[in-house]
């Protein structure tokens, strides 16, 4: 029997769950890019476990936090680099599901250009196929078993903020805090073909590198240094690190529709963060798992029907 504790931690993990979006990440292509004039489209969940994250998200932060945010003023103290490490490491690395949609477009033989909305992320990318053919289910070029490779670059841009939850509601509105991130993503991707051109679909693998520059505040009211009428100042900072992953991906299906369960996983320093009063820093590194689930649907129009 869980105990009444827990019982009460439901509802708040649950929304928490539930909210924020962060940077697509989960990557779902084969080694073969769309065919020139035909579209692809579709949707997946995706799932961001950051390890840190989890770690920050302790007991001990959310009592200091309740005790904060009960109060018309607050001293300054070493409890604070725990609560902005917390928001900070969330920013960085949500613990939450996302629904993303999609779109991708053969634009050359070889080249094809796509469009992700991910809740709150807009992602624009592009893949080169430098390997295996440029056929379709329609008019074959390769055999079943053929190894495909492409190499892409994918840029996302958001608002990056702390969900209306509790606990992480009670921290933006102690610190004001916010944050804008940019990411550059470059998959190379190799996958074998399951028929012919994909036709029942693909396995895939390979690497992912993944750049995140970060620019983020606190700006506090309520908060001052000990002992005096003097608030703490308003911070804003800059950083950026890289993420290295590896994933595996599949496609199944037929033609027209298929079903893609995918796995990511990544390893990233993500360096030293300055904090406020100028006095504290503290630095992060963890590893992001990312499984998703997502369905797709190819239209064959063009040239390449």
């Amino acid at each position: 029997m869980p105990t009444r504790s827990f019982r009460s931690l439901l509802p708040a993990a649950f929304l928490l769950l539930a909210a924020a979006c962060t940077a697509p990440r989960a990557v779902i292509n084969s080694g073969k890019v769309t065919p020139q004039g035909q579209f692809k489209v579709g949707g997946d969940m995706v799932f961001n476990i950051g390890t840190r994250t989890i770690s920050e998200l302790g007991g001990a932060v959310k009592d200091e936090v309740a005790a904060a945010a009960g109060k018309d003023t607050v001293n300054y103290s070493q409890r604070f680099v725990r609560i902005q490490t917390a928001a900070i490491a969330y920013i960085l690395d949500p613990i939450q599901p996302s629904s993303d949609f999609y779109i991708r477009y053969g634009a050359l033989p070889r080249v094809d250009v796509g469009y992700k909305y991910a809740f709150g992320a807009h992602a624009f990318d592009a893949m080169y196929q430098f390997l295996g053919s440029t056929g379709t289910p329609e008019n074959p070029q390769g055999q079943s078993g053929e190894t495909s490779g492409s190499i892409g670059l994918q840029f996302a841009t958001q608002r990056a903020k702390l969900p209306n939850v509790p606990f992480l509601d009670d921290v933006a509105s102690l610190l004001n805090f916010g944050a804008t991130r940019r990411d550059l993503m470059v998959p190379l991707i190799f996958s074998t073909s399951l028929g012919r051109e994909e036709e029942i679909g693909a396995i895939s693998y390979g690497a992912v590198y993944n750049h995140t520059f970060i620019a983020y505040g606190f700006n506090p009211t309520k908060v001052f240094l000990p002992g005096t009428n003097t608030k703490i100042g308003e911070l804003k900072a800059k950083n950026n690190f890289a993420s290295f992953g590896l994933f595996v991906n599949g496609k199944f299906g037929y033609r027209y529709a298929y079903i893609l369960p995918a796995l990511a996983v990544y390893y990233q320093n993500y360096g030293t963060y300055q904090l406020l009063n100028q006095a504290s820093t503290t630095k992060l590194k963890g590893v992001t798992i990312i499984p998703s689930l997502g369905v797709q649907f190819r239209i064959p129009t063009g040239r390449g029907r």
